[in-house]
């Protein structure tokens, strides 16, 4: 196939244009076009969820690097909520395992919990000092627990550097350890031919009168101009992906798109030890459990949730804790940054059923480009407040037991899910289990937006299976 990629961002150089410092790369790889966001539970939007570069939001991603369990897939079937994907767990394991390879993910040796690898391609990463200390937590609780799966090598892999634990993943790796699209899935594309162009900001899908896509339109230099094809293939993410298609006006005869929009609700606790902690030498995420994964009787809420260490730079810990403690500030300020490593984090990643009233529409205010801008609703219902008071208790419960002197508390919002989702009924979904949409049989969602229901897991591993499952199809029939 001849393969050209529009990207809205910049090429950017992982040597040259990638820092090791907090400020300096603040906006340098976000998505912070104008956005509106409303609705009971407003999401945060721009550098939490949203990437813009060569590459993607894998170029600023934590490197978490987990799968779907398999009874993610059948919620409907077995649970009677939420929908079913078009497929089993089993369809894409044989992905998970070329994904997990070509990147080269790290991870322990065995797992407890379903869904995961037994023998990753390299290595888990060593805990650090926030690690052993919640780990002792973990055990005088009886919880299971294991280093998270990275994509982060531990080991040379063509060419690529082992981890150097600079600990700048979220800011760009300049080790190229970090195995974001842009040092892997990119360099092999370009390898078999793809034609990769920055700048390129996607106006509208041309259609024909005989219903079939026959290209993009874009802005570049500012100059209009239009790529031609005989497939198109959008991979713009939740937010972007539905605001293109609504634009366009295709794609949606189903009234699907942009509806069921999910994110993963996360309880944050913030712990403060005695001794320091080494919050800036290792990768963010550290040691995981998913003992509170999927539903579980008599916690009062389907579904569950995810732990995880975390470990964030100064001005990233400050600008945290203030949104969520308005009382923080002067004096007591001063004496928590003062003591800033001594503090570590313990986060949930709790899993969101589908809604459709949580849903990326477009509104009648324009961006710079004339284009009309993406409006994002998000209400949390009983089940995410239940869950949330769950994880909340527990996150608090783990940081004591670890010996944290003093715990405080916020809320976040991880990852955005869903709005193009994935299914065999026309009626019901946009697109089909190839991610092919229902209504133009050459144009193709592929990214995170096709997600019918999102675990309780980082959604990139699952991205590139269905990414190469789609692929596969593609080669072997076509469009």
């Amino acid at each position: 196939m001849s393969v050209v990629v529009l990207e809205a961002g910049r090429w950017l150089d992982t040597q040259e244009d990638f820092l090791n410092d907090e400020l300096s790369m603040l906006g340098t790889l976000d998505w912070d076009d104008p956005r509106l966001s409303d609705g009971e539970n407003p999401l945060k939007l721009g550098r939490m969820n949203t990437g813009r570069a060569i590459g993607g939001t894998t170029v600023h991603f934590t490197a978490m690097k987990l799968r779907l369990h398999p009874d993610d897939f059948k919620l409907r079937r077995d649970e009677g909520i939420g929908v079913d994907w078009p497929f089993d767990y089993e369809d894409l394991e044989p992905y998970y395992d070329k994904a997990e390879d070509f990147v080269g993910v790290s991870g322990p040796r065995d797992t407890p919990w379903p869904g995961n690898r037994r023998s990753y391609p390299q290595g888990e990463l060593p805990l650090n000092a926030g690690d052993e200390a919640i780990a002792e937590g973990f055990d005088k609780l009886g919880i299971q627990w294991r280093m998270t799966p990275h994509a982060v090598l531990t080991a040379e892999k063509e060419g690529r550097s082992p981890c150097m634990f600079y600990g700048f993943c979220v800011q760009g790796c300049k080790s190229d350890a970090k195995g974001s699209a842009l040092v892997t899935w990119v360099p092999a594309a370009v390898k078999a031919g793809a034609e990769f162009r920055e700048g390129c900001f996607a106006l509208r899908i041309e259609t024909s009168s005989d219903g079939l896509a026959t290209g993009v339109t874009y802005l570049q230099d500012g100059e209009l101009r239009r790529q031609p094809a005989g497939i198109v293939i959008v991979s713009c993410y939740s937010i972007e992906t539905p605001r293109l298609l609504l634009n366009s006006g295709v794609a949606n005869g189903s009234g699907q798109v942009g509806r069921n929009l999910m994110v993963h609700p996360a309880s944050i606790g913030y712990g403060r030890f005695a001794k320091p902690l080494d919050n800036f030498v290792t990768p963010p995420v550290g040691i995981m459990t998913q003992d509170p994964y999927g539903t579980q009787g008599g916690r009062g809420f389907k579904r569950g949730y995810l732990l995880n260490r975390y470990s964030m730079f100064p001005i990233e810990f400050a600008t945290s804790l203030l949104e969520s403690q308005p009382d923080l500030w002067g004096p007591r300020l001063h004496e928590v940054m003062d003591r800033y490593p001594y503090w570590t984090i313990l986060t949930s990643q709790n899993e969101m059923l589908p809604r459709p009233e949580n849903r990326v529409t477009v509104s009648d205010v324009k961006d710079a480009h004339g284009v009309p801008v993406a409006r994002v609703t998000m209400s949390y219902d009983d089940n995410d407040r239940a869950m949330l008071q769950h994880s909340d208790r527990y996150v608090e419960d783990v940081l004591r037991a670890a010996g944290a002197e003093e715990v405080l508390m916020s809320k976040g919002q991880y990852h955005v899910l869903g709005t193009c989702r994935m299914g065999e009924d026309p009626a019901t979904s946009v697109v089909d289990p190839y991610c092919r949409t229902h209504d133009v049989p050459n144009l193709f969602v592929c990214d995170g937006s096709v997600f019918p229901t999102v675990g309780a897991a980082n959604p990139s591993l699952t991205i590139e299976a269905i990414a190469l499952r789609t692929a596969e199809h593609l080669l072997s029939k076509g469009a």
